[in-house]
């Protein structure tokens, strides 16, 4: 029997719908499935922030991949508005890292100077210089280091685009199709089993973020939670991104503040916890104090897919023949979407062209 699908993606979150978008520009009949509705897990609870550089710096393995999927998003966002009509609110106003100690500003200015060395866009600024652009800031920081390059999208609407734009090359979307296991022939992966049916296909790539250690156990991701919360504003208070610790608060547009996040893992309980919110809501306060005039809008979670090595799995499995496996961003899916998406349909048309020669 012949295969249905050149590809089936397995997983309908901003991963698996950049694959599946960027393996229909290429001409392959796809199909996308995923067990519940598109993007309602953790893409659409994340707060879009494309942070190469404050996420990972110079010395990190992953930085040049994140560096170059930062540097995709202009370009695509004008390509997916184009085949989908959807603005995926692309915003380059830097994100700032805040001190409120000599000894934070000390390593933060080194930080700064290294990257720099590297011939990195960043900038060390003082505490006036700060509250000169964002004057909302509490005026106890001592400075922070500006990442001028990194910004932020509407993570939902990303998502949306990917999809829309799949659909637009061909793509077949099925939701509430949940994959019960991979179909095989010995090591050779022919397509899935869902909750009513065997699909077959040529390829199948696994983009479940943390659920699809459910489909293939060996992967082990860890589940990680998340908390967010939102406010509107009578006014804009900030234009750029900031984060101190381990929290941020992201403006966005018609004066809301996105501020994340908690870090709980090993746990898939999506509920928001009153210790979640006072942490977060405390730490916003202390970076702009204003934000305790703010109308409180809703709090959310999300689950992060964590992988033991702590970087995504992106490519071929090394057991399996025709499966690939893109799963694992943690916290940087909607950054890393753009190039995770490139490389396996790149993958998977070169492959082809092999077995074509």
């Amino acid at each position: 029997m012949s295969s249905t699908y050149d590809a089936i993606v397995i997983g309908g979150g901003v991963i698996g719908c950049s694959i599946a978008y960027q393996l229909s520009k290429k001409q392959k009949k796809v199909l996308l499935l995923e067990k519940g509705r598109v993007g309602e897990k953790a893409s659409s609870a994340a707060a879009g922030m494309l942070g190469a550089q404050m996420e990972f710096g110079v010395d990190h393995p992953l930085f040049p991949l994140a560096k170059r999927s930062r540097q995709m998003f202009g370009a695509l966002s004008q390509e997916l508005y184009a085949v989908s009509g959807v603005d995926i609110e692309l915003i380059e106003n830097g994100i700032y890292e805040l001190s409120y100690t000599d000894a934070e500003s000390d390593q933060l200015q080194k930080r700064a100077a290294r990257e720099a060395f590297y011939g990195e866009s960043v900038g060390w600024l003082s505490s006036e210089e700060v509250l000169e652009r964002e004057p909302a800031l509490s005026s106890d920081i001592k400075g922070a280091v500006y990442f001028p390059s990194d910004g932020q999208v509407s993570p939902i609407k990303l998502t949306k685009a990917f999809l829309e734009g799949s659909r637009f090359y061909g793509t077949e979307v099925r939701e509430y199709t949940e994959v019960m296991r991979l179909a095989q022939n010995g090591d050779q992966v022919t397509g899935v089993e869902t909750n009513t049916e065997t699909i077959l296909a040529q390829q199948v790539i696994l983009a479940g973020g943390v659920w699809s250690s459910s489909i293939l156990p060996p992967l082990g991701m860890v589940p990680v939670k998340g908390e967010c919360l939102s406010f509107t504003t009578s006014g804009p208070l900030l234009t750029g991104t900031i984060k101190y610790k381990n929290v941020y608060v992201v403006p966005k547009p018609n004066n809301r503040l996105v501020i994340g996040a908690t870090s709980i893992p090993h746990t898939f309980d999506e509920k928001v916890t009153c210790a979640g919110m006072i942490e977060l809501m405390e730490r916003a306060r202390q970076m702009v104090p204003g934000i305790e005039e703010a109308a409180f809008e809703k709090a959310w979670t999300g689950i992060r897919p964590q992988t033991k090595e702590g970087r995504p799995y992106i490519g071929h499995h090394p057991q399996i023949e025709g499966l690939l496996v893109a799963a694992g961003h943690f916290r940087n899916g909607i950054l890393l979407s753009p190039i995770t998406g490139t490389m396996m349909a790149d993958q998977i048309e070169r492959e082809v062209l092999l077995n074509e020669a």
